[in-house]
């Protein structure tokens, strides 16, 4: 099995998958997976896209793309070490440690790739704005399991869409990734017909995407006999790498942004790192508070890591049978790092999520949101009914607005709505607020 976790196959179309052979000396089948995903339009963006605090004139904090380096650093340290203990496991399978950590670094880049503006502000108002208007024509007509692939929103699904759908080859593979990197990023391998079972909005693929991820999970042979599906293992490593980074790098930008001070983390950092440490960099006059904090987030990363790896060296069964665990911090046998991370969480939901400029940004950005929607869709559900020629002056201009990602005509509503949704969710922060401008007369 572990073979087909490692899988060279790339999707080009139904009638065409095949194992990539053409490896140069220098850059092996999984780089190429990084080199795609770093030179994507979709990773560009994620420059100019809210981390936690939208719109933020500091610009020391972090954004969706600086998290996402972040993340797969870690993922790359937490791959290779994973690598070499695959290649001691499996003596006789061809397996490279470096191949494993580039596997796991490019799914933690493209973790966040789906994520709409506003970060997880925007999911919620696109998934209200469909539950809100579920009941009007504009709706009706979708099918249950479409109408809940938009109440349920989720950035993971649209993540998985972006890399092996619609980014450069749209409809042909998209960015056409390996199989091995396409599996590390499934969080959650089920549809959102699971999310009223689980109560939460997390899952991984559309409808639209049914097909192809069956296909995907099959050959990975993480195909349950009921028909479900399990985890990669590698994703277990890229998600504890995203714990890891934004459970400690939310209190760095709270202190940078002055929402909380050093004095409130110091319990945190007492149980992630040597105490001894924390005294002397706390006591250290010659360094500011970011200094510290940055000092204490770097030990304590290394900290969490080298547990991570031991966690999941300790589990590795477990991760690889039907039965697997939820996640590998839950997992921690080290009371103490497992209590400093969830402390570091809580700290961040109830000081730092709730706090006041947060709060009235993401107001701001529910009515930018609201706007795009109220527009495109309503527009694109008349270009649904009608002849191009026969739509409003209004609609006929909002659509045009979109350019080259303007829905085509169609008889299925369903993949003409997911074009407004996809137009939305590439859009940065700056650039939605501008369209809305736009669609509300303001930016004249």
């Amino acid at each position: 099995m572990i073979e087909e976790l490692l899988s060279k196959k790339r999707f080009y179309n139904f009638e065409k998958i095949d194992k990539d052979n053409n490896e140069a000396d220098y850059r092996s089948s999984f780089q190429k997976d990084y080199d795609r995903l770093i030179f994507s339009n979709s990773f560009r963006r994620l420059s100019r896209k809210t981390q936690v605090h939208p719109l933020s004139a500091n610009d020391h904090v972090h954004n969706r793309l600086t998290h996402s380096l972040e993340v797969a650093s870690v993922g790359r340290s937490l791959g290779l070490q994973c690598g070499k203990m695959l290649k001691a496991l499996y003596p006789t399978e061809e397996i490279e440690p470096y191949d494993v950590a580039y596997i796991i670094q490019t799914a933690c880049l493209a973790h966040d790739i789906g994520n709409p503006p506003f970060g997880h502000a925007g999911e919620e108002v696109i998934k209200e704005w469909f539950n809100t208007h579920a009941d009007t024509e504009f709706l009706k007509s979708l099918k249950a399991e479409e109408i809940s692939d938009f109440q349920h929103f989720d950035g993971n699904a649209q993540s998985f869409r972006i890399v092996s759908k619609i980014e450069n080859n749209i409809s042909l593979g998209g960015m056409r990734l390996t199989f091995a990197t396409l599996g590390a990023l499934v969080k959650y391998p089920y549809s959102s017909n699971k999310c009223e079972e689980n109560g939460k909005s997390k899952f991984n693929y559309f409808h639209s995407e049914k097909k192809f991820f069956d296909i995907l999970f099959t050959e990975l042979e993480l195909k349950k006999e009921d028909g479900s599906y399990k985890r990669h293992i590698f994703s277990y490593l890229m998600e504890a790498s995203d714990d890891i980074c934004y459970g400690l790098l939310d209190l760095q930008d709270a202190i940078e942004l002055e929402i909380i001070t050093i004095e409130d983390v110091k319990a945190i950092f007492s149980l992630l790192c040597d105490c001894t440490e924390v005294e002397e960099i706390y006591s250290n006059d010659a360094l500011s508070d970011i200094k510290k904090v940055s000092k204490l987030v770097a030990k304590a990363i290394d900290s969490l890591a080298v547990h991570t790896m031991e966690v999941f060296k300790e589990n590795y069964e477990a991760l690889m049978s039907d039965k697997q665990p939820k996640d590998l911090i839950s997992l921690f046998s080290d009371a103490a790092l497992k209590k400093g991370i969830e402390d570091a969480k809580r700290l961040g939901h109830e000081k730092i999520f709730n706090e006041h400029r947060k709060i009235e940004l993401e107001l701001g950005a529910y009515n930018i949101i609201e706007t795009i929607l109220d527009n495109l869709i309503k527009a694109t559900f008349e270009l649904y009914q009608k002849d191009e020629n026969s739509l409003s002056f209004r609609n006929k201009r909002a659509l045009a607005l979109m350019g080259s990602d303007k829905p085509e005509k169609s008889t299925d509503l369903f993949p003409m709505y997911q074009r407004v949704i996809d137009y939305l969710v590439g859009m940065t922060d700056n650039h939605a607020k501008y369209v809305a401008s736009q669609l509300n007369g303001m930016g004249i």
